[in-house]
């Protein structure tokens, strides 16, 4: 026997195995995954209906579920990971985060919205909440289990919105003044004239120096936070494009306004009107972006606001009002004219017609009695109603209703898919074009090749 065969598996992989019923359905499953390549061994326990799959190298699950199925058995779907991810600014953030999330061991596969900022993740039993957190982190981003509700994402939404609708009035204000300084001269004769009787060039570059500084550190600030990180691990974004950009034009007109006698004559010219403008105009794309992102939750947060906050319950012969996530299945749950039905539920008690368009799409209204049933987020109309909760939470129609919505707004054309590869690369290789060039002008350009 060789070294490797007598050495304790590492990679484990584990299947929710439906339809066994005997002791022979166990030996037939473990007969079917050891015939597996690869697989060293296999146990199924019939009571907690799981198999346990061990091998000195990792494991191609569609494979080992194919073989169950051969067998004559089911293997139940892994439910999806699903992750918030925070510090997306673009397509190529998008590839990054999902080339991070498919490293990590027994993910079989990852996508990425932009536009709602979340992460769905199938993968193995083995994997793990914090190991997808951890990647995401080292890729440059922050991860989060998603936990909070609707009305929390939209007010996060309408936070950043406005942070950043503040940042570009401030940067709209602070580089009207450099653009005019600058290009007014050059557009309009009379306009230089004016600035040098009257200002002066170099009172000209001290104002927009001052002008363009405060763009950087507080409207701007936001590139330079995440594109030189990015830049240091190897993984530029279009953050570390703007940064790169504007520092380049900003540094050299630093140089030319307060230490022109470095630079060859001729040379000696400022660029702070393309570094602010620059900040400007990517804080606009930012502003209508978000203003988009925040669009991409209004259907749900419709949905979500079908749902009462409170239902009325009976308890201990009284009637109270709890909040709607302590309603357990088999509550009663009082109903009055013109309320909407908390909870899926079946009718107990009273008459009533009830609004159900938001379900059927018919307008007209629907007699209930005993023994019918209702569904949570339609509207009662006339009669007074006693239900049993026989659908809570996340399993009520309206929960999956609003779960499927988001599955398909998280969901991806192929040729997104193709978009956000193309992406990923853009921005390294117009940097290492820009690297091209400079060295192209550096080695065979006129003198002063350098500035």
């Amino acid at each position: 026997m060789s070294t490797e065969m007598t050495d304790t598996p590492h990679y484990s992989e584990t299947l929710e195995i439906e339809g066994m019923t005997c002791a022979s359905c166990v030996g037939r499953v473990e007969k079917a995954l050891k015939s597996v390549e690869g697989v060293e061994s296999a146990h199924v326990n019939l009571a907690t209906e799981k198999a346990v799959i061990y091998s000195h190298r990792p494991l191609d699950r569609a494979t080992l579920i194919k073989a169950v199925e051969k067998a004559g058995y089911e293997v139940e779907a892994l439910q999806p990971i699903e992750l918030t991810i925070e510090g997306m600014s673009c397509a190529s953030c998008v590839g990054r985060v999902e080339k991070a999330l498919k490293s990590v061991e027994g993910v079989e596969s990852a996508h990425v919205n932009l536009a709602t900022e979340k992460a769905t993740i199938q993968a193995s039993s083995s994997v793990t909440r914090d190991s997808l957190i951890q990647a995401v982190t080292k890729a440059g981003f922050e991860a989060k289990s998603v936990h909070q509700t609707t009305e929390s994402f939209q007010d996060k939404k309408n936070i950043e919105l406005e942070k950043l609708k503040k940042d570009l009035i401030l940067s709209v204000l602070l580089t009207l003044p450099v653009f005019i300084l600058e290009m007014g001269s050059h557009l309009i004769p009379a306009f230089h004239t004016f600035m040098m009787d009257n200002i002066g060039q170099q009172n000209s570059w001290l104002m927009q120096f001052f002008l363009t500084t405060v763009a950087l550190i507080f409207p701007g600030r936001r590139f330079f936070k995440k594109g030189i990180p990015s830049l240091f691990r190897l993984a530029p974004d279009m953050n570390s494009l703007v940064a790169v950009g504007t520092l380049a034009a900003y540094l050299y007109s630093v140089v030319a306004t307060f230490f022109p006698s470095v630079l060859p004559q001729g040379t000696v010219n400022v660029y702070y009107e393309a570094a602010a403008v620059i900040i400007t105009l990517i804080l606009l794309g930012r502003f209508f972006e978000a203003k988009a992102k925040g669009r991409t939750s209004l259907a749900i947060q419709h949905l979500v606001g079908m749902q009462p906050k409170v239902a009325r319950i009976q308890l201990n012969n009284q009637v109270i009002e709890v909040p709607i996530a302590e309603v357990q299945t088999g509550t009663i749950v009082e109903i009055r004219p013109g309320e909407r039905i908390p909870v899926d539920g079946e009718v107990i008690h009273g008459q009533s017609f009830i609004d159900e368009s938001m379900i059927t799409g018919e307008p007209m209204p629907v007699e209930k009695t005993i023994g019918s049933t209702v569904v949570g987020g339609t509207i009662n109309q006339s009669g007074s109603l006693n239900i049993k909760a026989t659908s809570v939470g996340s399993s009520s129609v309206l929960s999956q209703i609003i779960r499927m919505v988001e599955q398909a707004q998280g969901s991806k054309l192929p040729i997104q898919a193709l978009v956000d590869k193309i992406t990923m690369w853009f921005v390294p290789v117009v940097m290492g074009l820009s690297l091209l060039t400079f060295l192209t002008w550096f080695i065979f350009g006129p003198e002063p090749a350098l500035t």
